[in-house]
């Protein structure tokens, strides 16, 4: 069943999981706060189908049919009438449990509320909208389009229809719908997160060239993205978050951040979405 969709904050996240609900059909309405940002969403949600078009995994009548059913909002109360809202913006406690009090004074009360936060509490988040009994995680993976995984995330004050309405839509956008506990860093970044962490560790420690920790992890563990380079996809930024919010969590400092992390962030080197990070990146 089609069902309106509205998305909060469109940087690469957002942007994907916008495409990924178009693709399986739904109408979404799409917001950022900021209108450069927005627009620069809005365009790479466009370009996303036009690769799909382009690979011959989409007819270009059904991408034309799909950005369709997109549209843009202005303001926040566009989004006041969707049956579910799914949030992307900044990995900040206070950031997200502000939208979410404001959300939960918008929405019409059967609407759904989703979070997307890879590691905050969506207990908090759920608490801070007044509403917990509508609101659920929806962890999608980077990119959306491409990553098959959504944790969907179960509080102990969420509706267990609300709950299984989750699963449902997830599945439905042909993602492998996992439940988790609501937990710091769930389950994939509760194992994760440390490990790509003990990477940034271990290039302080030993002056390893970048380039050489990724090689080895790919030859040596099979992984099919070196560390470095996945801490550059995902974002610095989000891994410092993401961290410390385990960290605090947990109540384990063995789980916080690498200072090398924090010293990237302060100097913009960002991974992918700044250019440069670990590796450095094409600007095009």
């Amino acid at each position: 069943m089609t069902q309106v969709i509205g998305v909060i904050g469109l940087g690469t996240m957002g942007a994907g999981i916008v495409e990924v609900c178009l693709a399986a059909g739904h109408d979404v309405i799409a917001f950022d706060g900021f209108p450069a940002a927005r627009e620069t969403g809005l365009a790479r949600v466009a370009k996303g189908f036009a690769r799909r078009v382009e690979k011959g995994t989409m007819a270009q009548a059904d991408a034309d049919a799909a950005l369709a059913r997109l549209t843009g909002a202005e303001a926040l109360a566009g989004l006041k009438d969707a049956d579910l809202v799914i949030e992307a913006v900044a990995e900040l406690p206070d950031v997200k449990h502000a939208l979410f009090h404001e959300l939960g004074e918008l929405m019409q009360p059967d609407a759904i509320l989703a979070t997307n936060t890879s590691a905050i509490s969506v207990t908090g988040i759920a608490e801070a909208s007044g509403r917990p009994d509508r609101v659920v995680g929806l962890h999608f993976f980077n990119p959306a389009p491409v990553m098959k995984l959504v944790e969907v995330v179960r509080t102990q004050l969420v509706d267990p229809q609300v709950y299984a309405d989750a699963i449902e839509f997830a599945e439905g956008l042909d993602k492998e719908a996992v439940p988790c506990p609501d937990t710091p860093g769930f389950l994939v970044n509760r194992v994760l997160v440390p490990m790509l962490n003990d990477a940034v560790r271990t290039l302080a420690e030993t002056g390893a060239d970048p380039v050489d920790l990724d090689r080895a992890l790919k030859a040596g563990a099979g992984w099919p993205m070196g560390p470095l380079a996945l801490i550059d996809l995902i974002g610095v930024d989000v891994q410092m978050h993401a961290a410390q919010a385990i960290a605090e969590g947990l109540g384990d400092d063995h789980y916080a951040p690498h200072p090398l992390l924090a010293e990237m962030v302060a100097e913009g080197r960002l991974g992918r979405k700044s250019g440069v990070g670990f590796h450095t990146y094409d600007a095009r």
